[in-house]
């Protein structure tokens, strides 16, 4: 069996498990944040469960740039620098800049987090550093490339500015959950997790790859169902919740 072939049926796998995620998460919603819960083995701190889950994102990322160092373009050191800008942030910084103890988070989600980290990360850091052929000059004034840039652009911003908006609750009210306000929160219920799909969909876009494609479809069957049930708790919490608040995307859902 060739490396090329183990990577086609590895990436066929993730394709099949994205879609078995997808459905699952709409009867089991996964145990942190405010959805915590007994009856998932042992726990550990909320803030180092995050950096450790979310760790290999930014590191087997680098260590696939580093050994495709004979087809660096502009092109892929622009990708590099995308994707360590969202993931230095989401996995160094992130994490203390909000109140994530206050929630432990199970062992065994951590743990399921950080092997999906390796392999996902795996497949789109070898795609665009030792298999892809195109990233030449020429893919930097792709459409392709540019729609898909000005995309991921878009829903980082978006993820940002939300939990921004999430992060001054914190600070204002203590250890208690509070209905967010401003910004999208005043259409859908996670507005981070959109701009988070947006990025991902951007993503895919500019590197025109099934292992972009992949992420994206997984980053949809994590946050979609996740979605979900937070506007099903918000609705359970707040009784003066906006009716015209959906849960993910403006007017539709």
């Amino acid at each position: 069996m060739t490396t090329m072939t183990a990577y086609d049926i590895i990436l066929l796998i993730w394709f099949i498990l994205a879609a078995a995620t997808f459905i699952a998460l709409f009867f089991i919603t996964a145990p942190y944040g405010r959805h915590t819960r007994s009856g998932w083995g042992p726990r550990i701190s909320g803030r180092w469960g995050w950096i450790l889950m979310e760790a290999p994102a930014p590191i087997i990322f680098a260590l696939c740039f580093l050994m495709g160092v004979e087809g660096w373009t502009a092109a892929t050191l622009l990708l590099f620098g995308m994707w360590e800008f969202h993931y230095v942030y989401r996995t160094f910084i992130y994490p203390f800049l909000h109140r994530r103890d206050a929630n432990k988070m199970p062992v065994l989600v951590v743990g399921i987090a950080f092997v999906f980290g390796l392999i996902n990360t795996y497949l789109l850091g070898s795609h665009v550093f030792t298999r892809a052929d195109y990233y030449g000059d020429r893919w930097l004034r792709d459409p392709r490339f540019l729609i898909g840039t000005s995309f991921f652009v878009v829903g980082l911003l978006i993820n940002r500015q939300s939990d921004r908006v999430l992060h001054d609750l914190r600070d204002s009210g203590g250890s208690n959950y509070q209905m967010p306000e401003g910004g999208l929160y005043r259409w859908v219920s996670s507005p981070n997790y959109l701009g988070e799909i947006i990025q991902w969909l951007g993503w895919a876009t500019a590197t025109w790859s099934l292992a972009g494609l992949a992420f994206a479809l997984w980053t949809v069957a994590n946050l979609a169902p996740r979605a979900r049930s937070h506007h099903r708790w918000y609705r359970q919490n707040f009784q003066d919740y906006p009716a015209e608040r959906r849960a993910l995307l403006p007017l539709i859902w």
